[in-house]
């Protein structure tokens, strides 16, 4: 008897949870059908009843977690304001998201290493965020309402500061002593990242 679409829109989901995790953890070539399909509990047959291949599941992930990221981004810029209170709503943003989404730190720091299958496709479907973002800083830096920079390095400084913080975790946490992902670290840290930021930035 066929799925019903609720159950087979449920069975999708954790599908693509369990990938989520497994190739985070793993990478793609360390990942396989079986593995995942032993994660939701269901057979290799049932998992290639919605996924065709390996290959498919992983760019659902991706591309689930990219139109993740890039909602994000295009709600914090919905209502937009200029100079720094936009680029610490940005930054605030951009902290609660990967904290949210962990998985996505790893595979995007496994794509950019390793050139995974999708990394073009990723880079493209990226690109315009960080144009109309240097864009912005820019018209910005101009109007004197941000303190001039070099607006495509100061991008890719807060991506370090920001996505690198997640990615290092374990090393963070022998270099401090500590779960750099707690509550508190992390509230630390995002302070300290907006602080350096408004200090580079707001020319008040």
């Amino acid at each position: 008897m066929p799925q019903a679409p609720a159950a087979a829109a449920d069975t999708k989901v954790l599908i693509l949870h369990a990938a989520r995790r497994r190739f985070a953890d793993h990478g793609y070539e360390g990942t396989s059908l079986n593995d995942i399909a032993d994660d939701v509990g269901i057979r290799r047959p049932s998992l290639l009843h919605h996924f065709p291949s390996k290959e498919a599941i992983y760019r659902a992930v991706l591309f689930e977690l990219v139109g993740d990221w890039t909602a994000l981004v295009t709600a914090a810029v919905q209502d937009p304001t200029t100079g720094w209170g936009q680029v610490e709503r940005v930054l605030s943003a951009a902290f609660e998201f990967f904290e949210q989404h962990t998985d996505f730190v790893r595979l995007a720091r496994r794509e950019a290493i390793d050139g995974g299958p999708f990394f073009d496709e990723i880079a493209t479907g990226l690109q315009p965020l960080f144009d109309r973002a240097v864009g912005f800083l820019e018209k910005e830096m101009r109007a004197g309402r941000l303190r001039r920079h070099n607006a495509p390095q100061l991008l890719l400084a807060g991506y370090g500061a920001i996505l690198s913080y997640f990615s290092d975790a374990p090393l963070i946490t022998v270099l401090l002593g500590t779960d750099p992902l707690s509550k508190e670290s992390l509230r630390v840290h995002r302070r300290e990242v907006v602080d350096l930021f408004r200090n580079a930035l707001d020319p008040r």
